[in-house]
């Protein structure tokens, strides 16, 4: 059997005066070059005067402290390369995405109520409304990333079958709670606004809170699964 392609290795590269990007050069969302980016993340909390880590599919941003990093370069550079190097064969030799931590679980109401697509999406994939609701709450999803509104969750991870595009004309107004499908993703809105994924429910979930700390319900790394709950619970 030929085996998976494996993420390519990490580059380097500025990012503005005060911050590195590192990326793969991968384009399709791949699960394991997930994993690396978010597992090379963790590792370097500890770099000198690092003030945030920015995941995403195939890019890790790096914001450092001005000053800091006017001062240490040098060995920030090179403790950077090495942790990148490091990860990068640690992840080569494992292929694997560990299953161990524990889901937060989400729970939805699905259906035309909820979500405006629901009974277009059962139509063009060919499912019962049960038979979608199944297909879409039974994957554990993982968080590829955060971003589009405060607290957007992209998951990776949904059922081959419910892969379907997102809408030609974003809608203007789209329910804070709604849960949608885009292509190989679904995600929730966590506040209400525009946006043109597929809806099929809706969570009473709140997934940004400004005063909060932290302000999201999820962060990009964590296990998710979706739990169907009967409208009126």
């Amino acid at each position: 059997m030929r085996a998976a392609p494996q993420p390519a290795h990490p580059k380097l590269e500025p990012l503005g005066e005060f911050g590195y990007l590192v990326r793969w050069s991968d384009e399709e969302i791949d699960p394991l070059l997930v994993a690396e980016v978010q597992g090379l993340a963790a590792t370097l909390t500890s770099l000198p005067g690092l003030l945030d880590t920015v995941p995403a599919y195939a890019s890790l941003g790096l914001v450092f402290d001005p000053v800091v990093l006017m001062e240490r370069r040098a060995e920030i550079l090179s403790l950077l390369q090495g942790a990148i190097a490091a990860r990068h064969r640690a992840e080569q030799s494992s292929h694997r995405i560990s299953n161990s931590q524990a889901a937060i679980e989400i729970p939805v109401r699905y259906g035309a109520r909820f979500g405006a697509d629901f009974t277009a999406l059962c139509q063009r994939v060919g499912m019962s409304d049960q038979e979608l609701i199944a297909a879409h709450s039974a994957p554990l999803y993982t968080v590829a990333m955060l971003g589009f509104a405060p607290g957007f969750p992209y998951l990776i991870g949904l059922d081959d079958r419910l892969h379907c595009p997102r809408h030609a004309t974003p809608r203007r107004q789209v329910a804070a709670g709604s849960v949608g499908i885009a292509g190989s993703q679904t995600g929730i809105y966590p506040i209400a606004g525009p946006g043109g994924w597929q809806l099929i429910g809706r969570t009473e979930a709140a997934l940004f809170d400004p005063y909060a700390n932290p302000p999201t319900l999820l962060q990009p790394g964590q296990r998710v699964r979706f739990v169907a709950v009967a409208d009126g619970k």
